[in-house]
């Protein structure tokens, strides 16, 4: 992979989190309880950078509105991002909703639960027998 582009995305990322917390004042944005820029992928020419954003702890419905206020502030962070980074053209941003940590907890959930039934008729079993042998 270009080392340039992955440079731009990782520091384009440092850039939007401090932007977004210091000049975005959109109470929709405003809404989110935890808003985490987790990835900027750009494509090859560096023109379009999508943007995922992790939102925790948030109702679906304050998720939609707070990625749609992020929406109507990407113009308005185009600029300082594109001056802070040294960029001749400002990428167009698009902001989306990452889901990858949503998943993550239902996995772990999940685990957790097929661990707990697995261990759940052993568990009795070895209480059973242990009561057997006192007898």
């Amino acid at each position: 992979m270009n080392t340039r582009k992955q440079r731009v995305e990782h520091a384009m990322r440092d850039v939007l989190t401090a932007l977004i917390r210091d000049r975005v004042k959109d109470p929709r944005v405003q809404a989110a309880s935890l808003l985490t820029i987790t990835r900027v992928e750009m494509n090859v020419d560096m023109s379009v950078a999508n943007v995922y954003v992790s939102i925790v702890g948030s109702q679906p419905r304050v998720i939609d509105k707070v990625i749609e206020g992020l929406g109507r502030s990407a113009g308005f962070l185009r600029g300082p991002t594109a001056r802070e980074l040294n960029l001749a053209r400002p990428p167009e941003l698009r902001f989306l909703h990452d889901r990858s940590a949503e998943m993550h907890e239902r996995i772990a959930a999940a685990l957790a639960e097929d661990k707990a039934k697995a261990a759940g008729p052993a568990v009795s079993e070895a209480k059973a027998d242990s009561s057997d042998d006192e007898e």
